[in-house]
């Protein structure tokens, strides 16, 4: 839990103080630090390099609490340059990060406003997540007191409230990608929705199975699940206000283990394919908190599920299916088994007319070749694809624009079907954006591809921790947020 206080933090009785400093050539500056004793701000000026403290972004440094009623000040930098909301939120997140096994911790960065004040609680939030379901390893922090002096302002409290539920939804999504996936398996996910709906007010779910897909004509999902002791899930997450202002809809991909089907992974990594359901977890998180903060706009949420295996029932390589609406897809990759599922639920998403959707998905490897693993990408139709990069950068995501080259299409031609689910090796990410658009007709749409970002197999960093990163569930949140303010 979080709070705020305006105590003079050297007489807060916590575990640990956190002060935020700058990099300013060869010396740090603190940040607001009027408050610091003479002795912590003697050894700062002094002592930092001996220290190894530099302000580097991502670098949290412990110090005896000289003068403090906290045994330990740490130092966490915020870069060189302007001091922005993201840059305080990955400092506070780094901080509470790295203070796991602490109960209590005080912040006392910037917070002069609503908007610092918003961008370190969500930070200190953020970077205070435990996954602990298999093993017990030390334990998030527990409780945070946030120094301001807005501690009455209004803006203030309510942009603490906001973090909350923006720190449960991307938490929720870690823990769901994060889960095994002999116990995360389509009907498994389904449950938790239901389950996360309860505590919602104003969600409903619904749950198409094996026999409701197939009848519904839902080809996609049944091909791809197909090879499953585990059959696949279509669940509809539904959030509707009274007097809604706009329509949104998400469709997520939630392929709770990915083996490639017959057209196999190679053995090393494969491990890391239970976080091919990332995107159907962000999905259905935003909608919940959509709901929890009780945004003037009806959201709809469709999770994509099945689980990609290898059996004697597996689709095959040239196997043809058609999709919910009629189109027929050769498929001549089984491991391209995402965008197929997708379609499904792209085309059911249309039927019901929103204003808008977006798709997220863990889709191409080719994402991460192009941006790497910290950059994710969008594409679709351009007013929508620039709303999604303007709603990334107001909440602290990274999303870069990608075009959809129309010659693409001819790359997905085939000589007996309507489309085939792969092209050409090269620009494979727009590729499968360009097979994506074929199913949303006229209808304004956006593809998120979070395939790296969604995963953190390297070191944890700012606010976010190795495995499962919740990514997606701020961006999807901020763009529903500025639709409630059109």
């Amino acid at each position: 839990m979080i709070s705020l206080t305006s105590k003079n933090p050297a007489r807060l009785s916590v575990d640990a103080v956190v002060l935020a400093v700058s990099a300013s050539g060869d010396t740090v500056t603190p940040l607001a630090a009027e408050w610091l004793p003479a002795e912590l701000s003697r050894l700062l000026s002094k002592d930092a390099a001996a220290l190894g403290i530099t302000g580097a972004v991502d670098e949290v440094r412990r110090v005896p609490g000289l003068g403090l009623n906290a045994p330990v000040l740490v130092v966490t930098g915020v870069g060189a340059g302007a001091v922005t909301p993201e840059a305080l939120r990955r400092a506070a997140g780094a901080a509470t990060r790295e203070l796991a096994g602490s109960s209590s911790v005080a912040l006392a960065l910037p917070a002069s406003d609503a908007v610092e004040v918003a961008a370190v609680a969500e930070g200190a939030l953020l970077g205070a997540y435990a996954y602990t379901r298999y093993s017990e390893g030390k334990p998030a922090v527990a409780t945070v007191e946030l120094v301001t002096d807005r501690v009455r302002d209004r803006a203030a409290k309510d942009a603490v409230a906001r973090a909350e539920i923006v720190a449960a939804a991307v938490h929720a999504t870690r823990d769901l990608v994060n889960t095994a996936p002999n116990d995360l398996y389509p009907a498994a996910f389904a449950d938790l929705a239901k389950a996360a709906a309860k505590d919602a007010k104003g969600v409903k779910v619904s749950v198409l199975d094996e026999k409701a897909l197939a009848s519904g004509g839902y080809g996609g999902l049944i091909g791809v699940g197909q090879g499953s002791a585990r059959g696949p899930r279509l669940v509809k997450v539904s959030y509707s206000p009274s007097r809604p202002t706009a329509t949104v809809a998400l469709v997520g991909k939630g392929i709770t283990f990915d083996s490639g089907g017959i057209s196999i992974k190679p053995a090393a990594g494969m491990e890391a394919m239970k976080s091919d359901m990332a995107g159907a977890a962000a999905v259905l998180h935003t909608v919940v908190a959509a709901a929890r903060l009780e945004l003037p706009v009806a959201v709809t949420g469709w999770l994509c599920l099945a689980e990609n295996m290898p059996s004697g029932t597996a689709q095959r390589p040239s196997d043809v299916i058609t999709i919910r609406g009629g189109k027929t897809v050769e498929v001549l990759n089984t491991d391209a088994e995402g965008r197929l599922v997708m379609a499904d639920g792209l085309v059911a998403a249309v039927e019901e007319k929103p204003d808008v959707v977006l798709d997220i998905a863990t889709l191409t490897g080719a994402q991460m070749v192009a941006l790497g693993y910290r950059v994710s990408a969008v594409m679709g139709s351009d007013d929508v694809r620039d709303e999604v990069v303007d709603a990334a950068e107001a909440t602290g995501e990274q999303f870069w624009p990608m075009p959809l080259p129309a010659e693409l299409l001819a790359g997905l031609k085939s000589k007996v079907a309507d489309l085939a689910n792969i092209g050409d090796r090269f620009g494979g990410m727009l590729t499968a954006g360009v097979f994506l658009r074929e199913f949303v007709g006229s209808t304004p749409w956006a593809h998120l591809d979070i395939a790296g970002p969604s995963f953190n197999e390297k070191g944890a960093h700012g606010y976010t921790p190795v495995g499962g990163t919740g990514v997606g569930v701020r961006t999807l949140l901020g763009f529903i947020e500025a639709r409630a303010g059109r």
